[in-house]
């Protein structure tokens, strides 16, 4: 049996918890088409050294985004990317797995474990910042602090009411942020000049950045570097929010790691 053919295969802790019959469905997929060693770590510590010892055998991940993220964070920090693939067999709420959807993971559980067994590796593009942060799917500036707590009917009463007794207003308000934002170098906006936010999307091994300016059309750019800077703001990015900083740097790393995809993706 060649290298490629030896899995390990780390579950989650937190899938393992939330769905066992998943995660012995895709055990199972696993083990009957490739030699499969399954370590069950109880928590980030025990994923981290389940990893560093997994020597040739190809890395498969059964969770979600955040399990995901972790193992590709933890193979930057050892430099380690470059070498092989990674797999997802992605087992979570439907909310928790919409960057390993929107990067072409199947959604159901005997298929991505099929891919793993059968897919083909595509590289894909990174954005590390300067703290050494990785980004795997879009970046938003700014990032919403919290999720507000889910409303209670009361609350909700009381929201109609001042909704219904309070004038209309003649525009919805807007929500602005002072921030410079510069593509490799390329000022496309200053704090003097508020915007509603940005977005950058890593694609074709640079940046796509959209500055959302208030009151003229976005402008858009693409480039190796993006910095943004300002006053204290947060940034969302696969389903996390970070900050605040009041200065960031995110540069696009080419087709740095390999995930096993549908021979069929694009």
């Amino acid at each position: 049996m060649s290298d490629h053919d030896q899995l390990l295969v780390i579950v989650d802790p937190v899938a393992r918890r939330s769905d066992g019959e998943s995660v012995r469905i895709a055990k199972d997929v696993l083990s009957a088409g490739a030699e499969a060693k399954i370590c069950l770590p109880d928590g980030p510590e025990e994923f981290s050294r389940a990893l560093a010892r997994r020597g040739s055998r190809r890395p498969v991940v059964l969770g979600d985004d955040r399990a995901l993220l972790r193992t590709v964070a933890l193979l930057h920090r050892e430099r380690e990317l470059a070498e092989g693939a990674l797999s997802l067999v992605p087992i979570g709420a439907p909310d928790d797995l919409e960057v390993a959807h929107a990067l072409g993971v199947p959604r159901s559980t005997p298929a991505a474990a099929r891919v793993v067994l059968h897919g083909t590796v595509r590289r894909l593009d990174l954005l590390v910042d300067d703290s050494d942060g990785v980004v795997l799917g879009d970046l938003l500036v700014p990032g919403t602090p919290a999720l507000a707590a889910a409303p209670s009917v009361w609350g909700t009463c009381r929201s109609l009411v001042r909704t219904l007794v309070r004038p209309a207003p003649s525009a919805l308000a807007v929500r602005t942020h002072r921030l410079r934002v510069e593509a490799d170098g390329v000022l496309l906006a200053d704090v003097d000049a508020p915007v509603e936010g940005l977005t950058v999307r890593p694609v074709g091994g640079r940046a796509e950045v959209t500055v959302h300016p208030v009151t003229t059309s976005p402008r858009r750019a693409t480039a190796r570097t993006v910095t943004v800077s300002g006053p204290d703001f947060r940034y969302r990015a696969d389903g996390r929010v970070t900050g605040p900083v009041r200065r960031r740097t995110w540069t696009v790393r080419a087709g740095a790691w390999g995930l096993t995809l549908p021979r069929d993706a694009t």
